[in-house]
């Protein structure tokens, strides 16, 4: 590597075009795909109709039911679109902006324990991984979730430099509003944030003891806040807490999504042990990461990172216990390990895109493993790290490759002998100043070229739904799932491509497609409703606090965008939530708040929860059917 005056001269101009590579990747073309996944779209729309939606993070301004996540991410990107109006961008832009300053900050925390070059490397290998390239330019809560993490990180490392516990408690603070992001997820890489501090940092293990329970403490405030005003807010003056089973935030947390996505169960199907084939994820195992779900999403350098960690502490055996480049390899290396495992034999519902969270990490030890084996290449361990980080890179990406035989079919005969030629030439042995170019340009194309062709096939396409998929087709899928609860968020397309819902505040963006679609996936909209252009003028039309009422999520978030009007989701998730009640449904139509009752709702009616099937009962009782385009409709205001 280049000296002090060398690095000064290339490290600014490096980070910076890399920051603008991520932006062009991340940022173009962005609203080819609409608004992403409906559901979380719709209250998006909620929240700039609604404080109080905005506040719960409501699916309707009606203020119903919420969506089965906590709300952070939805407070971020309903501030953008309260800003800039509501529109496909303002719905996408958030997660790119996002997915930008996660780039940028995993650089600053690995060049503050391994210099600039390793940051550079991470840095890029983040940018450039499929599964990162397809959630920071889509609108689940995963974009803030990792750009948390790696803030958290920052903190850490920060903290680690000179025991601050200030530092600390600000990476507690961190992971606390990741928790209101995607709740107990957020925790799991807490084991390496708490392993490396107690390892590394440089004072007496009873100051590093109290300066992590001070952290704990900014992690339980800045997560319990919220919980506790859900928890005391007068239940029948807010919506009903979306995927709980008893209308609490907390037990949202410990079961649908807490012990429910380990275990199985709570709505989450699995529990199969071992051998199960759980959710979108494939079967339980050591080996889930790199199966025909995540490989291609997840694992292009995860060879690598694994065989870096492994060489990087074996070369850093002998640095004190304060060495911040070994804390480097422990916080990465947790990190991943933590994960991953946690991904490979969870039980309960899991989705490919998950595992957007492992990126920072393999990122940071690639970046390291390089750097380390580079700068100790006159040992045989140093050159032996990285040619097995390349040459398992090449061999592997060959695979990866092979499983999409129509896409670059050539690229990965490339990727391997460029793999096997950077092995080659790294143990050649300790001069390699002859063939350095050639080295660099193997190294580079063998850990980089698989990756970034599915990267940038990724970004050329669309994605919507709840469950998008990374590569060169277009993702479409909507909800469903393992268990009656499904697939964690449903789906569908929503109002037309890149235009703002009628009656929402927002210009219409650049897309050109001007139909609309129905809700996909977990049963759909009884007579493609979303796409009717009847029905979507009769609810438009409505002045009620609710234009309609129809179970499931799904397709009340399609309605929704298409009309900027509120739609009651009976149900909630995939119709299965027991709320509202028949007793609320039945006081909210004497109040004259709910203009319609459409049948046929996803997941819903006598197949959904106890509260979908008696609703419609009694409306079917008491009031007449009509059509409206293909889709049953009953009039519930005179």
């Amino acid at each position: 590597m280049r000296g002090p005056a060398g690095q000064a001269a290339y490290v600014r101009p490096a980070a910076l075009a890399m920051l603008a590579g991520t932006a062009l990747l991340y940022l173009w073309n962005l609203t080819a795909s609409g608004y992403g996944n409906s559901f979380y779209a719709a209250a998006e729309l909620a929240g700039t109709q609604s404080w109080k939606a905005w506040l719960f993070g409501s699916l309707d301004a009606g203020n119903a039911i919420t969506v089965d996540k906590p709300p952070g991410a939805l407070w971020v990107a309903t501030a953008f679109a309260r800003l800039f109006g509501f529109s496909s961008f303002t719905v996408l832009a958030p997660q790119a902006f996002m997915g930008i300053a996660a780039v940028g900050l995993l650089y600053l925390t690995v060049k503050r324990v391994a210099g600039p070059a390793a940051g550079l490397i991470a840095g890029s290998a983040l940018a450039l991984t499929p599964v990162a390239v397809l959630m920071f330019r889509f609108n689940n809560p995963d974009a803030l979730l990792v750009l948390l993490m790696v803030t958290a990180a920052y903190f850490v490392v920060r903290s680690l430099e000179k025991a601050s516990a200030r530092w600390l408690a600000l990476a507690g603070v961190a992971i606390g509003f990741a928790f209101l992001t995607k709740m107990g997820q957020a925790l799991l890489v807490l084991p390496a944030f708490t392993l490396v501090y107690l390892i590394a940092a440089p004072t007496s293990l009873r100051r590093r003891l109290l300066h992590l329970v001070g952290a704990l403490g900014a992690l339980i405030v800045s997560a319990g806040w919220y919980v506790a005003l859900v928890e005391l807010w007068p239940a029948s003056s807010r919506p009903y807490i979306g995927g709980s089973t008893n209308n609490s935030l907390l037990e949202l947390a410990l079961g649908y999504n807490g012990l429910g996505r380990l275990l199985g169960g709570s709505g989450n199907g699995g529990g199969g042990g071992g051998s199960a084939n759980t959710g979108f994820g494939g079967r339980t195992g050591i080996t889930r990461m790199f199966g025909s779900a995540f490989g291609t999403e997840i694992s292009w350098l995860l060879p690598a990172a694994l065989i870096a960690l492994v060489g990087g502490l074996w070369l850093t055996r002998r640095a004190p216990r304060t060495d911040l480049f070994r804390a480097g390899l422990v916080l990465w290396g947790g990190w991943l390990l933590v994960t991953a495992g946690v991904f490979s034999f969870m039980s309960g519902t899991i989705h490919p895109y998950y595992a957007v969270a492992l990126a920072p990490a393999i990122g940071g030890l690639v970046g390291m493993g390089v750097v380390i084996a580079w700068k100790q290449r006159a040992a045989l361990a140093a050159r032996i790290t990285l040619a097995a980080m390349v040459l398992a890179t090449g061999v592997w990406d060959y695979v990866l490759l092979g499983r999409t035989s129509d896409f670059l079919p050539w690229a990965k005969y490339v990727v391997l002998a460029a793999g096997v030629l950077a092995g080659l030439l790294v143990l050649v042995g300790r001069r390699v100043r002859r063939v350095l170019p050639a080295v660099v340009l193997a190294v580079v194309v063998s850990l980089g070229l698989g990756s970034t062709a599915y990267a940038a096939a990724t970004a050329a396409q669309t994605h919507n739904g709840s469950i998008p998929t990374s590569g060169p087709s277009s993702s479409a899928m909507g909800g469903g799932g393992g268990g009656t609860r499904g697939a964690g968020g449903p789906g569908g397309s929503g109002a037309p491509t890149g235009t703002p819902p009628n009656g929402a505040n927002g210009s219409t963006s650049s897309s050109s497609s001007s139909s609309t679609s129905s809700a996909d996936g977990g049963g759909g909209m009884g007579g493609d409703a979303s796409a009717s252009s009847e029905l979507t003028a009769l609810l438009s039309n409505t002045t009620t606090t609710w234009a309609a009422a129809t179970s499931g999520s799904q397709s009340a978030a399609s309605l929704e965008l298409a009309t900027g009007k509120s739609v009651i989701a009976i149900g909630g998730f995939s119709g299965t939530d027991d709320a509202p009640t028949l007793a609320q449904f039945k006081q909210w139509v004497a109040e004259g708040k709910i203009s319609y009752y459409i049948s046929g709702g996803q997941g819903g009616g006598r197949d959904g929860s106890s509260a979908a099937s008696e609703i419609q009962s009694w409306v079917e009782s008491n009031y007449t059917a009509t059509t409206v385009g293909s889709t049953t409709v009953y009039k519930l205001v005179s």
